[in-house]
């Protein structure tokens, strides 16, 4: 998708609205459910970027996947937090300060698939649309 298309531009105004109605409604209603707000600086920017995103829960650290759809290339999002892993949650009201790292160990891998696709099913579709591994992420709360 080039990024001045029609299409992105839809969805950028589409990820503006979901962002401003998360905030506003502190991540209640059927758009919160298993979603949070994950704030990267731009790596070519150094601007805040803010994505809505599913997420799963494993004790304190939430889990993100890097799907894009199942496109061939990472998401920019994506991109940014492996550039700089200091990234921002905001989780139903609450602002959380993480780290992110890319999950690399084999079983913890299937493991926390295991876990998001059981919340988002359709992973699965998108990890067969595509030759890439999609990456799991893991975001540790900063104490």
């Amino acid at each position: 998708m080039r990024k001045n298309s029609l299409t992105e531009k839809i969805l950028q105004r589409g990820i503006r609205g979901h962002v401003a109605l998360y905030r506003l409604l502190k991540g209640s209603g059927p758009l919160g459910k298993n979603t949070i707000l994950v704030t990267t600086t731009g790596r070519k920017s150094g601007q805040p970027r803010t994505k809505p995103l599913a997420t799963g829960k494993d004790g304190d650290n939430f889990v993100i996947i890097a799907s894009y759809g199942g496109a061939e290339k990472h998401p920019d999002w994506y991109v940014n937090l492996k550039n700089n892993p200091q990234v921002t949650v905001e989780d139903h009201g609450r602002v959380v300060s993480t780290i992110a790292s890319t999950v690399t160990d084999e079983a913890e891998y299937k493991r926390l698939w295991s876990l998001m696709t059981s919340i988002y099913p359709n992973y699965n579709d998108y990890q067969r649309k595509t030759q890439r591994t999609i990456p799991v992420v893991i975001l540790t709360p900063i104490k």
